[in-house]
């Protein structure tokens, strides 16, 4: 159990540093808990060694744990208590989890600038330390919070189901890809927010809105990664370019753009749901993506969605100063270019 830290905060980036420095003990000793397989597979998955062994810095931007800290000091005075950053831990435990699952899925072999961690162990040593992961997580919170990870890892796999189905279904639906996303990927955040608000003793209803706080958030987090997956720098993102396009994975971009029955979106339906465009190049599916209004409209859906997220925090009547952090900490990573 880890005692109380003072951490300097200054910033939204400072945030994030504070959330690495604060669980990186906990999240280590959790790790270190496991057989030297299993063992070796996480930590090059987070990030802490290479595929030898060799110490490395760790990856990940610590989004969630910092979002927990937060919430958690949203309600309490002080510095963070045990309970508060092992709630932050299990929930960067969960996400680990999610993307070693994810990539497996996706076929992803490129993870932060090296290759991901089935690429390197295979397919069922990634599946099993995925799986432990979240054995992990679940050891670290009390009784009490145990159902808030269960419920997120009800969403997370059912929004994966459901991301999974899009990609071969005759057609997408915007509303539905909405719908995948608040799961998928706002459902972790949310559960993030609503363990920090819980476990610094906020009531149901503050910490329910602060659960959706994090969904709305975690959907522009998404509308944002779908873009750089199409836009952005690989030299930033740590992916190939035109990722997603290669893949012909329906994010939300591309479902706009399918269903705005433009000239531009007519032409990259033919292209992107044939196996005759299977040869296109990946910049000309990216333009015309563009030109049918794909990329405008999810910045503008973005920038929708941290203003709700703004409203269901100014309903939680968090303590002033963290709720300029959790703000501080939306724009951030609704403006990032990785």
């Amino acid at each position: 159990m880890v005692g109380h830290v003072v951490l300097p905060t200054s910033g939204p980036v400072r945030l994030l540093v504070d959330a690495r420095t604060l669980i990186e003990p906990v999240h280590r000793a959790a790790v270190d808990e496991l057989g030297p397989a299993l063992r070796r597979v996480a930590g090059y998955h987070i990030g802490w060694w290479d595929a030898d062994g060799r110490p490395s810095p760790p990856g990940g931007k610590a989004l969630r744990p910092a979002l927990t800290l937060a919430c958690a000091r949203a309600f309490a005075h002080g510095p963070p208590a045990p309970d508060v950053i092992a709630a932050a831990t299990a929930v960067e435990l969960i996400h680990d989890f999610s993307l070693l699952h994810d990539d497996v899925m996706d076929g992803d072999e490129t993870r932060r600038h090296r290759p991901s961690g089935w690429a390197v162990f295979g397919t069922a040593a990634a599946i099993l330390t995925g799986d432990v992961l979240v054995g992990l997580a679940l050891r670290l919170v009390p009784p009490s919070l145990t159902g808030v990870l269960a419920d997120v890892l009800v969403d997370l796999c059912e929004g994966q189901s459901a991301d999974v189905a899009a990609e071969t279904a005759a057609s997408a639906d915007v509303e539905q890809c909405l719908t995948t996303a608040a799961r998928k990927t706002g459902a972790l955040l949310g559960a993030a927010c609503r363990l920090g608000a819980l476990a610094a003793g906020a009531g149901p209803d503050a910490a329910d809105h602060c659960r959706w706080f994090g969904v709305h958030l975690g959907v522009a987090f998404q509308l944002v990664d779908d873009i750089l997956g199409i836009w952005g720098d690989p030299a930033r993102t740590g992916k190939p370019a035109h990722s997603d396009i290669r893949a012909r994975r329906r994010t939300l971009p591309i479902v706009a753009a399918l269903a705005s029955d433009t000239p531009a979106g007519r032409r990259l339906g033919r292209i992107y749901l044939s196996d005759r465009g299977a040869d296109e190049p990946a910049q000309r599916i990216a333009e015309l993506a563009a030109e049918a209004g794909g990329r405008a409209w999810a910045e503008a859906e973005a920038d929708r969605r941290v203003r709700l997220a703004f409203g269901c925090l100014d309903r939680a009547d968090p303590r002033p100063a963290a709720a300029l952090d959790l703000r501080g900490l939306a724009r951030l990573v609704t403006s990032r270019d990785r």
